[in-house]
């Protein structure tokens, strides 16, 4: 094997390398976007649920000034 071989053998390890890296990558990046878009939805759920309770709890509560008035 000469020097050019082993440097073309060892672009071509590198680089399967990195694709395999790359891929790994994308693969990870999907699934912290799935698990980002399922956080998005239960905090969208919460804050509707928070400012429903919010709604219900300021009817309850009649508006009066304090006796020091």
């Amino acid at each position: 094997m000469t020097m050019s071989d082993d440097r073309l053998t060892t672009l071509e390890i590198r680089a399967a390398e990195q694709e395999k890296t790359i891929e790994e990558l994308s693969g990870q990046i999907a699934e912290q976007w799935k698990l980002i878009e399922r956080m998005e939805r239960k905090l969208a759920a919460l804050t509707d649920r928070f400012l429903a309770l919010e709604e219900q709890a300021a009817s309850d509560v009649p508006v009066t000034k304090p006796p020091h008035w």
